[in-house]
Formats: structure tokens, sequence, C-alpha cells
């Protein structure tokens, strides 16, 4: 049998190797470097899928008032004698 050899990559050498230590400045350049990598909504997805969150929360709003009416009325109804 023959023993392979593998080859570590560049990426897996990089990986493997933690840094030591804490730096600030490295900190942000690190949070710079990672807002670079998003891809950010433009303004029309953002005002289109505000709309939709707060007309999401309107309706789940009356759905969850309505329910909670219903209820006050039943219990007022049948164990309070109302």
């Amino acid at each position: 049998m023959a023993v392979q050899k593998y080859k570590t990559t560049a990426v897996a050498q990089r990986t493997a190797t933690p840094k030591k230590g804490f730096s600030i400045t490295g900190f942000f350049s690190d949070i710079g470097s990672e807002l670079k990598k998003v891809v950010w909504l433009s303004r029309r997805e953002a005002v289109y899928l505000t709309v939709v969150v707060i007309i999401v929360a309107g309706v789940a709003g009356l759905v969850l008032g309505g329910v909670d009416r219903g209820f006050g009325m039943l219990v007022s109804d049948f164990f309070l004698g109302g």
C-alpha cells in the first residue's frame, strides 16, 4: 500500500493558524471588509418590504384583536353570567 500525502491548500493554511491577540484596528478593518461583501437592498425594495411588513402586522393585529374580543365575550357570557 502506498501512503498518500495530502497537500494543504492556502485556504486551509490560512484558517488553521489563528490570530494572536486582539487588535481594535484589525477589528474595524474586518468589519469594513465584511460590509463590502453585503448585498444591500435598493431603495425601492426597502420601501416595498417595509409596506409589506406594516400591512402584515396590521392584519395580524386585527385578527388577534378579534380573537381576544371573542374570547372576552365568551368568558363574560358563560363564566361571569354577563
